[in-house]
């Protein structure tokens, strides 16, 4: 069965063909600023990207009528339990809508139904960046009025989390697993028994990552928040996009960092070497979320690509479990076997609600 797989992105839009799990093209079409200059909202894009899409998968040789199921990353939806959800109206609207804010990803769903529907095959999305699986104990954060968020890398965490398990001959229903993400933003859950029961992202909780935060001491930020120094949007911009690693080094690229601490810069070592402890540390505190052994720590995004974090990852947390390294994303992967799941009926397709 030919899968075609669609990923937007804010300056970007990928897409690929697989023939069952096997992927045989793949492109990304860049979006220049001047290019969507005139698409005031995200939702204005469709018929720009829809039409790039189509353009291109035909001018690679395949009819669009071919495909058998199309597959959307998954955008800012309502919170949702993991798994493959076919593209209904009500999705759509929300994403129309921004119910849950705009994102260049909640475009991926639209095209999708666009397109299946046009040549009569189910549309899908799996794993969204909205799955909330969270164990109610988890979001309790000290503050009635605030609550800890599910804002994790779903797709990337259950595809890996997955093939670890098949890796170790288990189902990953049955297994408990520590999944660290780690590239420009942060995300890092216990896994047990196929849900996310726990976990934290860079922009709110855990460890800092090369643009953003993680946890910060509550009194010294309150005190910075009411300096004056900082505006509300710059204090977001701060936490979100110019902390961690860019603000104490002026660069959001890791394989620089490296490049420094091999040519002896004792700053750069000491925070790359204080962002893995962190991380390790964060690791490590999910295991009475497990409530039992863990199988395996899983280390994946594009920084797993570094042996100096994942080695020391490992050593750090060998006390918990063998540590698995699974480098890169797998999304596009993750939306062909997610779909394909559904069309042999090994799983029903789950509704949006």
């Amino acid at each position: 069965m030919k899968i075609l797989i669609i990923n937007p992105g804010g300056t970007s839009t990928k897409i690929a063909v697989f023939e069952d799990e096997q992927e045989v093209f793949k492109a990304s079409i860049d979006h220049t600023a001047e290019e969507l200059k005139p698409f005031p909202h995200v939702f204005d894009e469709f018929e720009y990207r829809k039409n790039l899409i189509i353009d291109t998968v035909e001018k690679a040789g395949y009819e669009i009528k071919e495909f058998g199921c199309v597959a959307g990353r998954g955008g800012l939806c309502r919170p949702v339990e993991g798994g493959t959800y076919a593209v209904n109206d009500l999705l759509i609207e929300d994403f129309r809508n921004a119910v849950c804010g705009e994102h260049a990803s909640n475009l991926g769903a639209v095209i999708a139904k666009a397109i299946g529907d046009e040549i009569g095959v189910p549309s899908f999305i799996v794993d969204p960046v909205a799955v909330d699986e969270m164990i109610d104990k988890a979001r309790i954060t000290g503050i009635s009025e605030l609550e800890r968020p599910a804002w994790f890398h779903a797709l990337n965490h259950k595809a890996v989390a997955r093939s670890i398990a098949e890796k170790i001959g288990k189902k990953y229903e049955e297994c408990n697993f520590i999944v660290a993400h780690l590239g420009s933003g942060i995300s890092i859950c216990a896994h047990k028994n196929g849900k996310m029961v726990d976990g934290s992202g860079g922009r709110t909780n855990g460890p800092f990552s090369p643009e953003r935060c993680g946890s910060l001491p509550t009194y010294p930020l309150v005190q910075l928040c009411y300096s004056g120094k900082y505006t509300e949007s710059e204090m977001v911009n701060k936490i979100s996009k110019f902390a961690g690693m860019y603000d104490y080094l002026g660069t959001k690229d890791s394989r620089e960092v490296e490049k420094r601490i091999a040519e002896g810069d004792e700053k750069a070592k000491l925070i790359y070497d204080a962002f893995i402890y962190h991380t390790a540390k964060e690791i490590c505190s999910y295991v009475p979320s497990l409530e039992g052994p863990v199988d395996r720590i899983i280390v994946t995004g594009g920084i797993a690509h570094s042996k100096y974090v994942t080695d020391e990852i490992a050593r750090l947390t060998a006390c918990v479990a063998p540590t698995e390294v699974v480098a890169g994303e797998y999304e596009m992967v993750a939306l062909a076997k997610g779909s394909l799941r559904v069309m042999n009926g090994e799983e029903p397709a789950k509704e949006y609600k």
